[in-house]
C-alpha cells in the first residue's frame, strides 16, 4: 500500500508473477532449479545449501553491542519519521541495518503491528545476514550490494514466505562505502513496482544527510583553526588559503600542493615536507592536530613560503610524532610558527603561511585513495593493449592491477579466445591463462589448467549475472569454500578478501579475472569492485582487440600458407629446403616457388608483394600463380620478369575495392638451373641479390643486373649467366631477412656470409642456422628463405647427336638412339622413343633450317629434344580425313608424357617426355 492525497490504495499481486514456489520445493528436495527463478535468488539458494542451513529455523542471532547511536542510525531517523507517516495505517515495516546485516532502528506504517509480529521482526538487535538468515532483502543485498527484491517463495526461511520485500544499500557520498540497508518489508499481496522508486529516494534522503554530517564536522575544525589563530594574535602575514601564496603560482603547482596536503591529512600526525614548485620555489607544508569545539578531532594543513635550504632537515610524513625546536613553546601549541624557526624562511623575515586544507585523516585517506584509483585508471589506458597478443593483453591487465589494488590476479579465457575465436561454451571451456602477485609461491592453479567453477562460486555468478561480485571476506564465502575445500583452505593461508570480475567486450565473454587481496588486512569494499570492473571493462577491448587481430591473423595466413607450395616437386637438379617466416604485426605478400622445367632444369622464384594483409596475401597467391604459368611456358627469366611487370601494373590499374587501397608493386628473383651443363641463369626486378656459395665454402652475392620492382613498367629487365658448380648452394631470399631499421645493412650481410660459409651443412641445416642468426628478433617483415644445392647431371646419362637438315640421316640417328636405349637398359622405352624421334626429327628437317642436334636425357623420365635454327614452332592440330599429313604431333602427344617447345637465343628445342615405369 502507499498513501495517495492521505488514502491508502492497495496494491495487490505484483505484476511479474507469485513467486517460484514449485521451484523452491524442487530445490529442497534436491532437484535443480529451474531456468524461471532470477539469478541472484537461485545463488543465494545454492549458498544457504552450501552453509547448511535449514528452513524451518526460527532463531536469530542477536547483538547487544550494537551501537543505537550510529552515523546511519542519526541519518536516517529523520527520513524513516516521514516514510512511516508516509505509509501509515498500511502494513509496512522499515527498518536499517548495518553494512553487517544488522538490525539497527524500526518503524511500523501501523502500530499495531509491531504487537503482533514475534521479537525478530520488531526489536533492534537481530541479524539478517544470509549465512544465518538465508535468503531474505537485508542479506541479500548485503551479498549483491546493490537493490533487491524478494517475494513470498523467494525467501529461504519458511516464517517469510508470506512476506515480500525490497532493500538497497545506503552508502557514505565520500567513501562510497556502504553504511547500511535500507529495507521495506510488506505483506506480498502489497507488492508495488512503485516501491523501487520510493525506496531509492528515501536511501538518496539518508546519504544527504551522511554528507551533512561530515560537512558539519569540517566546519567545526575549521571552526576551531580560525579561532586559535585569533587567539595567537596572528600577524598580517598568516592568510587562510592560497590566495596569497598562489600570486604567479602555476595551476600545476596548486595541484601539486593539494595532492601533498592531502596525503598529510591522511597521515594524521605533526608532519612537515619541503614541496618543490616552478621557477625554483619551495613551499613547507606543515600539518598539526585540531580539535573542535563538539570534539570532532582533525588536523589543519598550512603551507609556509621557504627561503633557502633550512638548517635542520624537516620530518616526512610517519616517520616522527614531534619536531624538535620546530613545534616547541606555547606559540607553536596553538599553530605558530617562529621567524625563521627551521622552515628555511631568511633571516629577519617573517615568513607567510596559509592555511591549504583542514579536515579529519580519514576523509583524507578517501581523497588519496581516490586519487590513486584516477592514476591508475589513467595507467590503464597505457598499459594494457600494447600488444595485439591476447595472453600479453591479459598479462597487462594483472599488471597493472598488482600490486595497486590487489596482491593477486589471475585470469581465465576459453581456449577458443586464445586462438582468436568466439567460444561457444564460455562458462565451461575456461583455461587458466595468466598467475600474477606479489608473491611467486601462492598456491593459485597453474597456467594451461582448466577451470571448472561451480555454480555458486563468484567466477561463475559474475559471468552468469555480467557484473563483479565482491567476496569481502573469504572464509564466509561458502559458495567459494565448497568449490574445492583443500585448495581454498590452502589459499587462505594467503588471502581472505576477492573480486571476481567477467571480461565482456562488445556482447562476447572472453573469460573472468579475479583479483585477490593478502597482505593488506582490509577487505575489497565496493569502490575496489567498481575499480577492478572498470579495469577489466577496459582490458577486456583490448584482449577482444587482440582476439579480434589474432582471428584476422590466422585467416591471413591460413591463405598466405594456402598459397604458397605445398610440397616440393619430385627432381634430382637440386636438393632444396625453403622456410617462411611470418612478420609479428601482420601477414605480408612473400613467397616462394620451385619450379620443374623442360630438359631436368629446375626453377627458383621468391617474390615480396609491397604491403602487409588479407589483399598482400591475395595478390601474392595471384601473381605466384601467373609466375608459374609463365615459368613453365619455357620463357626465360626477364622474359617471365616482363610478364609479370605487365600484370602488375594491370592490377594496379584495377579499380580497388572499398577501403582498400591500389597494389603499389612487388619485387621478384628467377633463377633457373640446368645441371646439364652446370649453369645458372637470373634476373631480379628490385630484390635482393641471392648469395653463391660455392663447395669451397667462399660466399659471394653476384651482381646481377638490377631491373625495376614490378609494376613501374617502362624499363626492360635484364639476364645474367654464371657457371656453378655441382656442389654449390644458392640461397634466395627476400628483404625482410636483411632490411631492418635498426641494423645496418652491410652488418646483417657479413653476418648472412658467416652462416653460409658452412658447406657440410646440409639445406636444412642451412635454412635453420640463417634464421637462427641472421633474421631479426621480431620481423616486421615477413621472411621467405630458399636454399637449393645443385646437384650435376651425371654425362653418362646424356647422349647427343648433331646431324645436318638431310631426311636421309634420320635413320641413322635413330639407330644410334636404340643402341643408346639398349645400353642404358631402356629397351622397353625404345618404341615409343624410336617414334618420337623420327616424327621430331622430320619435323626439323622439314619444316626447320639446319644444323640439327638431337639428345636423349636419361632421368626420372627419358627426355628426347631435337633443336634447329629456326624460331618457327609446331601447333598441334586435328588433320582432316582427307589431309595426307598432319599427325604426326598428334602421335607425339599421344606417346609422350608431356611435350612442348622451348625457345634458343638462335632457334628452338622441341622436346617430348617418355615415362620409364615399365623400365
Amino acid at each position: 500500500m502507499v498513501r495517495s492525497g492521505g488514502a491508502l490504495i492497495p496494491t495487490g499481486r505484483a505484476t511479474d508473477g507469485t513467486g517460484p514456489v514449485r521451484s523452491r520445493e524442487r530445490f529442497l528436495e534436491g532437484e535443480p532449479v529451474e531456468a524461471g527463478v532470477r539469478a541472484s535468488i537461485s545463488n543465494s539458494w545454492q549458498r544457504c545449501r552450501l552453509l547448511g542451513l535449514s528452513p524451518d529455523q526460527a532463531d536469530l542471532p542477536f547483538r547487544e553491542d550494537f551501537d543505537p547511536d550510529a552515523r546511519i542510525v542519526r541519518a536516517a531517523v529523520p527520513v524513516l519519521d516521514r516514510l512511516q507517516y508516509r505509509f501509515s495505517g498500511s502494513r509496512m515495516n522499515l527498518s536499517v541495518a548495518d553494512a553487517g546485516g544488522t538490525v539497527l532502528v524500526r518503524r511500523f506504517g501501523e502500530a499495531s503491528l509491531a504487537r503482533s509480529l514475534p521479537a525478530i521482526q520488531r526489536e533492534p538487535g537481530f541479524v539478517f545476514a544470509e549465512q544465518v538468515a538465508g535468503t531474505n532483502g537485508i542479506g541479500l543485498a548485503v551479498a549483491e550490494r546493490q537493490l533487491v527484491r524478494v517475494y513470498g517463495a523467494e525467501h529461504f526461511a519458511e516464517r517469510s514466505q508470506a512476506s515480500a520485500c525490497r532493500a538497497l544499500p545506503v552508502r557514505d557520498p565520500l567513501s562510497g562505502r556502504i553504511e547500511g540497508i535500507l529495507c521495506f518489508g510488506y505483506p506480498r499481496t502489497c507488492d508495488d513496482p512503485a516501491l523501487d522508486t520510493v525506496i531509492r529516494k528515501a536511501a538518496r534522503a539518508i546519504e544527504r544527510r551522511l554528507l551533512w554530517q561530515s560537512s558539519a564536522r569540517e566546519r567545526a575544525l575549521l571552526r576551531a583553526y580560525l579561532d586559535t589563530e585569533v587567539e595567537a594574535a596572528v600577524a598580517p602575514h598568516h592568510t587562510v588559503g592560497l590566495d596569497e601564496l598562489a600570486l604567479g603560482q602555476h595551476p600545476r603547482d596548486r595541484a601539486i600542493l593539494m595532492e601533498k596536503a592531502t596525503e598529510l591529512l591522511s597521515c594524521a600526525q605533526r608532519a612537515a615536507v619541503h614541496v618543490a614548485l616552478s621557477g625554483g620555489r619551495r613551499v613547507t607544508l606543515l600539518s598539526r592536530p585540531m580539535r573542535g569545539a563538539a570534539g570532532v578531532e582533525g588536523l589543519a594543513v598550512e603551507a609556509v613560503l621557504a627561503g633557502p635550504a633550512p638548517r635542520e632537515p624537516l620530518a616526512a610524513p610517519g616517520q616522527v610524532s614531534e619536531l624538535p625546536g620546530l613545534l616547541a613553546g606555547p606559540a607553536a601549541s596553538r599553530g605558530v610558527l617562529p621567524s625563521g624557526a627551521g622552515v628555511g624562511a631568511a633571516p629577519g623575515r617573517t615568513p607567510v603561511r596559509g592555511l591549504v586544507l583542514v579536515g579529519e585523516p580519514q576523509v583524507g585517506r578517501y581523497a588519496l585513495a581516490a586519487r590513486r584509483r584516477l592514476e591508475l585508471l589513467c595507467e590503464t589506458s597505457t598499459r594494457i593493449g600494447t600488444t595485439l597478443d591476447v595472453r600479453r593483453t591479459a598479462q597487462e591487465l594483472a599488471e597493472t592491477a598488482v600490486p595497486q589494488l590487489a596482491d593477486y590476479v589471475t585470469i581465465d579465457l576459453p581456449e577458443a579466445v586464445l586462438r582468436g575465436e568466439e567460444s561457444a561454451h564460455p562458462y565451461g571451456d575456461l583455461r587458466r591463462t595468466v598467475v600474477h602477485g606479489v608473491r611467486d609461491d601462492c598456491p593459485f592453479h597453474p597456467v594451461g589448467k582448466q577451470a571448472d567453477y561451480g555454480p555458486t562460486t563468484p567466477q561463475l555468478r559474475c559471468l552468469t549475472s555480467g557484473r563483479a561480485v565482491l567476496e569481502p571476506d573469504l572464509k564466509t564465502a561458502a559458495g567459494w569454500l565448497a568449490h574445492d575445500p583443500e585448495h581454498t583452505a590452502e589459499l587462505l593461508a594467503h588471502v581472505h578478501s576477492l573480486i571476481a570480475v567477467p571480461l565482456v567486450a562488445r556482447g562476447v565473454v572472453l573469460g573472468v579475472a579475479a583479483f585477490y587481496r593478502g597482505r593488506d588486512p582490509a577487505p575489497f569494499g565496493d569502490d575496489d569492485r567498481s575499480l577492478a570492473q572498470e579495469l577489466a571493462t577496459r582490458a577486456a577491448l583490448s584482449i577482444d582487440n587482440a582476439r579480434r587481430y589474432t582471428r584476422e591473423r590466422t585467416m591471413v595466413l591460413a591463405l598466405q600458407r594456402s598459397l604458397l607450395p605445398q610440397g616440393l616437386p619430385d627432381q634430382d637438379a637440386v636438393e632444396v629446403a625453403h622456410r617462411y617466416l611470418p612478420a609479428e604485426s601482420d601477414v605480408g605478400g612473400d613467397w616462394y616457388d620451385v619450379i620443374p622445367l623442360s630438359g631436368t632444369r629446375i626453377g627458383l622464384m621468391v617474390g615480396d608483394v609491397v604491403g602487409h594483409g588479407m589483399l598482400s596475401a591475395a595478390t601474392m597467391g595471384r601473381l605466384r600463380t601467373a609466375a608459374r604459368s609463365f615459368a613453365e611456358l619455357d620463357f626465360p627469366p626477364d622474359e617471365v620478369l616482363t610478364h609479370l611487370d605487365n600484370l602488375v601494373g594491370r592490377l594496379d590499374r584495377e579499380e580497388p575495392a572499398a577501403g582498400e587501397s591500389g597494389i603499389i608493386g612487388a619485387t621478384c628473383l628467377y633463377a633457373i638451373y640446368d645441371p646439364t651443363a652446370q649453369q645458372c641463369t637470373m634476373a631480379r626486378a628490385g630484390h635482393p641479390p641471392p648469395a653463391l656459395v660455392l663447395p669451397d665454402g667462399t660466399v659471394s652475392f653476384p651482381e646481377l643486373p638490377d631491373g625495376p620492382p614490378l609494376g613501374l613498367g617502362g624499363l626492360p629487365f635484364e639476364a645474367a649467366e654464371m657457371d656453378v658448380p655441382g656442389g654449390s648452394r644458392l640461397v634466395l631470399y627476400t628483404d625482410g631477412l636483411i632490411e631492418d631499421r635498426h641494423r645496418d645493412v652491410d652488418v646483417v650481410l657479413d653476418r648472412l656470409r658467416g652462416a653460409l660459409a658452412h658447406p657440410e651443412r646440409t639445406p636444412e641445416e642451412t635454412c635453420q642456422v640463417v634464421l637462427n642468426t641472421v633474421a631479426p628478433a621480431h620481423p616486421c617483415d615477413d621472411i621467405a628463405l630458399l636454399v637449393a644445392r645443385t646437384r650435376p647431371l651425371n654425362p653418362d646419362r646424356i647422349a647427343a647427336w648433331d646431324l645436318p637438315a638431310d631426311p636421309a640421316r634420320v635413320s641413322e640417328v635413330r639407330a644410334s638412339a636404340m643402341r643408346k636405349l639398349a645400353d642404358w637398359g631402356l629397351d622397353e622405352a625404345a618404341f615409343a622413343a624410336e617414334l618420337l624421334l623420327s616424327e621430331l626429327v622430320t619435323n626439323a628437317i622439314r619444316h626447320g633450317c639446319g644444323p640439327i642436334r638431337v639428345r636423349l636425357i636419361r632421368d626420372r623420365k627419358l627426355i628426347c629434344e631435337v633443336s634447329d635454327t629456326s624460331n618457327t614452332a609446331p601447333h598441334l592440330r586435328r588433320a582432316a580425313t582427307t589431309d595426307e599429313g598432319g599427325r604426326g604431333l598428334f602421335l607425339v602427344a599421344q606417346l609422350a608424357q608431356s611435350w612442348g617447345t622451348r625457345y634458343l637465343p638462335q632457334g628452338k628445342v622441341i622436346w617430348a617426355e617418355c615415362g620409364l615405369d615399365g623400365a
